[in-house]
């Protein structure tokens, strides 16, 4: 049964294909691979992310505040309309990230987003989850507003159970089509050969690991997937506005009116 709530510290990292490589060989001396990778090298996993009419969640986590909280609809692969998937509230404090979630079914996430009524408790929910998912959708008015899907390879420590590392590449992003049944597609959010890597530890992170991120120069970053498409999204409408403003004033001067030709025409 997947794990509902739970507590880590989590470190990010942007690699390119070279330290993915090497650090995927070296990790292997500390680590095993995760159940779903030991029939396939990596697994989909797919999102819908909520937020406000004026984009209040991620422009509030994106100022980095001691609080901050996000609600998503995670599925592995592509769902179908009465598959199980996991509604999820994903907080942190101070560093500390608090993830909370309950299994459910697609088309019950989608009524219960929609409409703010919890669905009648079954054995596959958890119902406290649900209470605080309840609070949410009370709190603030969300709507769907990104999907955003990767590819995973994840690795668990043998001795610590609590420290957990994966690789995401191919992550891409729509902000269209917002239903996890559509299919898996969209724009990539990173340049062709990088790799997010992410350290998740319940306690410290090991002395091995810290010096193989030392030997191999991996250093710590700050990184949201739904704040880097949120960031370009900005980037690229603001650019499109200076494009239109300059075609605009270019159209304005071509055409405008010279003063002694209009003297011609009285």
């Amino acid at each position: 049964m997947a794990i509902e709530v739970f507590s880590r510290n989590e470190c990010k990292f942007i690699v390119d294909n070279d330290i993915y490589k090497v650090m995927n060989e070296r990790l292997l001396e500390y680590m095993e691979m995760d159940v779903y990778n030991k029939a396939h090298d990596f697994y989909t996993i797919s999102n819908i992310y909520y937020d406000t009419k004026d984009n209040y969640l991620i422009r509030n986590s994106l100022s980095k505040p001691k609080y901050k909280e996000k609600l998503r609809l995670r599925a592995y692969g592509v769902p179908k309309e009465n598959d199980k998937v996991f509604l999820e509230i994903k907080k942190k404090f101070n560093g500390l990230v608090n993830k909370r979630r309950t299994g459910i079914r697609l088309n019950e996430a989608y009524e219960f987003v929609d409409t703010g009524e919890k669905p009648e408790l079954k054995h596959y929910m958890n119902k406290q989850v649900l209470n605080e998912i309840g609070y949410i959708l009370k709190l603030y008015e969300v709507e769907p507003k990104l999907y955003l899907a990767y590819d995973r390879k994840a690795m668990l420590s043998k001795e610590d159970r609590g420290l957990r590392i994966t690789f995401d590449t191919n992550i891409r992003t729509r902000r269209y089509d917002l239903k996890l049944e559509a299919g898996d597609y969209g724009e990539f959010l990173l340049e062709k050969g990088e790799w997010l890597m992410e350290v998740k530890a319940e306690n410290n992170i090991p002395i091995w690991l810290s010096r193989l991120l030392s030997e191999y120069k991996v250093y710590k970053t700050s990184f949201s997937k739904y704040g880097k498409e949120y960031e370009k999204m900005l980037t690229k409408s603001k650019s499109s506005k200076e494009e239109m403003k300059k075609c605009l004033t270019q159209y304005s001067t071509q055409y405008q009116v010279q003063p002694q030709l209009v003297q011609q025409y009285l």
